[in-house]
């Protein structure tokens, strides 16, 4: 994979026979030969190298390549390999990869390439055309009905009981995407998003996966985003159809996992429900209600015309926000940080948003001790 991520140039070495590697590029389908491998292997370590080398190309692009990668034909030829039923879910969790790195290049790729790679000197960031993102909507319904828990069998124990089913990798890979896709300022892609309930799928598996602190990442940039964007139509979906204040306050109000919820995280029987893990999310998503509900009328009135709302954020809001605020704390911080603006660390994290997904596999990885089978690991 680094060999041929050379070859093509994806890196900042530029060396003697340059130039017919370019002209070895032009006569070659080393793209689609590439993508193909999502195809004709099973092995989730070539579906990653596949990733790896076609992203690489996304943040460095020869020329030559540049306009094949983003054309909406190689872009159906990725979502045609991920979308195959038969096919592992790695190759959907990979070629997604792909897709989010075209719709923002400057995402962090693994650690292991970024070791193997410095600073860009020659090649551009490959920019997503709105023919690129059309082509992916293309797939979004069949994306979706991935995200559909319902029907799956499949059991995973835990320490607070057990989900039906887990999350799975595949599925958290698609919230991330949908994250990415609401960032690149597509007034279709935020039309089929709505008409599709994308965004209140998303929110609804935030509340029904109450431990998945990877997703709670993903969906609180849906949020945001939504929150953040000029449209209205998207401020009044999030409020209204997706009702976030509402379950923002009824999940805050339970605070326990639910023993009578029919969702896919149940509780242990014969023990006390654990809290819920998605609290902190919660209150960040709240606190930035209220900041953009001041210059924002829509969230305003909204916000103002609930009177659980206005209650709960005098009762509850308000004090836990001052007993998580670490300035105030008695045992004091470092007085350099007394420089820095609250949300500063914040920031940073938003800055280089993290493949979660990526993280999640090295997570996996610590755990192969012969615990779990490898269906165990994969979920």
């Amino acid at each position: 994979m680094e060999v041929l991520i050379r070859l093509i140039g994806a890196d900042e070495t530029i060396y003697s026979n340059y130039a017919d590697t370019m002209q070895w590029l032009e006569n070659t389908d080393v793209l689609g030969m590439i993508a193909d491998k999502f195809s004709s292997s099973d092995s989730p370590e070539v579906h990653a190298n596949a990733a790896e080398i076609l992203c690489a190309v996304t943040r460095c692009a020869p020329p030559s390549l540049a306009a094949k990668i983003c054309s909406p034909s190689f872009v159906g030829r990725l979502f045609c390999h991920a979308l195959e039923g038969s096919r592992p879910k790695s190759v959907l969790v990979h070629s997604l990869s792909v897709c989010i790195s075209l719709l923002d290049p400057k995402r962090l790729a693994s650690a292991s390439y970024q070791a193997f790679r410095s600073n860009v000197s020659h090649g551009a960031l490959v920019t997503a055309s709105p023919e690129t993102v059309d082509g992916m909507l293309e797939s979004l319904g069949n994306l979706l009905n991935l995200l559909d828990t319902s029907t799956a069998e499949n059991v995973l124990p835990t320490t607070y009981g057990c989900l039906r089913p887990p999350l799975g990798k595949h599925r958290l890979k698609i919230v991330e995407f949908i994250s990415v896709l609401l960032t690149v300022g597509s007034e279709t892609a935020e039309q089929e998003l709505i008409s599709q309930s994308a965004i209140k799928r998303s929110i609804d598996l935030f509340f029904e996966y109450p431990y998945n602190n990877f997703l709670h990442h993903h969906v609180e940039n849906i949020i945001v985003s939504c929150l953040e964007g000029k449209r209205t139509e998207l401020v009044e979906h999030v409020l209204n159809e997706c009702d976030i204040v509402g379950k923002i306050l009824a999940a805050d109000k339970l605070s326990s996992l639910s023993t009578e919820s029919n969702g896919p995280t149940v509780p242990s029987e014969g023990k006390t429900p654990s809290k819920i893990g998605n609290v902190g999310h919660m209150t960040r998503i709240a606190n930035k209600l209220i900041q953009l509900g001041n210059s924002n009328s829509t969230i305003q009135t909204h916000l103002q015309g609930n009177s659980e709302w206005v209650e709960w954020q005098t009762d509850v809001l308000v004090r836990r926000n001052e007993v998580e605020n670490v300035y105030h704390w008695a045992c004091g911080r470092p007085t350099s940080l007394h420089d820095r603006g609250r949300d500063s660390d914040d920031d940073d994290f938003r800055d280089r948003d993290y493949d979660v997904a990526a993280l999640a596999n090295n997570l996996s990885q610590a755990f192969r001790y012969g615990i779990y089978s490898n269906d165990d690991i994969e979920e």
